[in-house]
């Protein structure tokens, strides 16, 4: 599977991030008991393992780390605060995810409250765009 699928930079445009092609690849994956501890551990996106070789486009590297915590294991409403949260990580501020339906309300402050920080969602069809303010120091 290709990097600019599951996520792509166009010319100024955010970062969409593929939720669907994520979901796919996280179904297909041959899950070792490591892989399986790190779906489940409760830490919401932190992702605590290094991968083996340090992708050097945006894209390559939040395939690679987002792959490592997006699991079918768990709400979609948990993997989307985990992407939130490694996009935050990865000090991406806006970006956009394509997801297989559009959040109903309840979702939407699911995510908002299990995210614990500012940020604005804003939803249009079946893609959530996401706006990440800076913290305060």
């Amino acid at each position: 599977m290709s990097e600019t699928k599951l996520a792509a930079v166009g010319n100024g445009d955010p970062v969409c991030i593929n939720y669907i092609d994520f979901l796919s690849a996280s179904c297909k994956k041959r899950w070792s008991f490591v892989d399986a501890i790190y779906g489940v551990i409760p830490f919401f996106g932190i992702v605590t393992r290094k991968t083996t070789a340090a992708p050097c486009t945006l894209p390559e590297r939040l395939k690679d780390l987002a792959l490592q915590i997006i699991s079918t294991q768990v709400s979609d409403e948990i993997n989307i605060v985990r992407l939130i949260t490694l996009a935050r990580q990865q000090q991406i501020a806006r970006f956009d995810i394509l997801l297989p339906y559009p959040l109903s309300e309840s979702q939407l402050i699911t995510v908002r409250q299990e995210y614990a920080y500012p940020l604005s969602l804003r939803q249009q069809d079946d893609r959530l765009h996401i706006v990440i303010p800076p913290l305060p120091h």
